[in-house]
């Protein structure tokens, strides 16, 4: 079914503990299919980033934190092992001590489930949730100002995709082969919900599901001010979004 244009949602969520690796019981998200980097999967040059519609799109109820929903009932299950996944954000920036840097942050606190149907298709409504309160860079006062002014991570500690449409996957995963594909769903970070097309790479070996993703979007976009500070002299608003995901099949 079609989607006309989506209204950007604002969504808070404070006061919960960050999201450890022990966490996996909590497994509810992975709308990518799963990613990871031991599979280093490359991507492909199909269009993506934040979108204003899409075709075909699935409509998701509200679930728990790192849980498919409820009438799901996938055939198979995978679900995200935290400390063999990452999730990271590039960004360039000029620095009035040392020039033009990419600013590198990541984080394995990452948690969910991917769900796929009798076909060997990712199910809709799969999802992932990154703790952002966790995320580190080579500089600590980068960090910290993220925290608390860029992201204000104490009112919106999380990140959440849920996948609602697979696009450019013809059939299901064949064993032991890369597959290129584009994952469509909803982001929301940082109290705003974007509609927003990853491009994705995946390949399944035995119970095992590895691959990763990437897509971009504009700070303004999700309602983020760009920092102002006197040691970082320009920085761009585009923010370079990567996940790199193993995934373990549990049914």
């Amino acid at each position: 079914m079609g989607l006309a244009k989506r209204q950007n949602r604002r969504r808070g969520g404070a006061g919960r503990a960050p999201i450890g690796v022990g966490a996996l019981a909590l497994l509810g998200a992975a709308p990518i299919a799963a990613f990871a980097q031991s599979a280093t999967p490359t991507a492909s040059s199909a269009p993506y980033g934040v979108l204003e519609s899409a075709a075909g799109l699935v409509a998701c109820a509200e679930t728990d934190l790192g849980s498919l929903p409820a009438d799901a009932k996938p055939t198979t299950r995978y679900d995200i092992v935290s400390e063999k996944s990452v999730a990271r954000y590039r960004v360039m920036e000029e620095l009035a001590s040392i020039g033009i840097n990419e600013a590198v942050g990541e984080t394995n606190a990452i948690i969910g489930q991917i769900g796929f149907d009798e076909t060997g298709r990712p199910l809709a409504c799969s999802r992932f949730d990154v703790d952002l309160r966790t995320l580190k860079s080579d500089e600590a006062r980068r960090d910290n100002f993220l925290y608390n002014n860029t992201l204000e991570t104490e009112t919106y500690p999380l990140a959440t995709f849920v996948l609602r449409a697979v696009e450019r996957l013809d059939g299901p995963l064949t064993e032991g082969q890369e597959t290129e594909f584009t994952l469509v769903g909803d982001l929301t970070a940082h109290g705003v919900t974007r509609l927003v097309a990853w491009n994705a790479a995946a390949l399944r070996e035995g119970d095992v599901l590895t691959g990763k993703a990437e897509t971009t979007f504009q700070m303004p976009d999700f309602q983020i001010e760009p920092p102002r500070v006197p040691s970082v002299v320009s920085l761009e608003e585009t923010v370079r979004l990567e996940i790199d995901i193993t995934a373990q099949a549990t049914e």
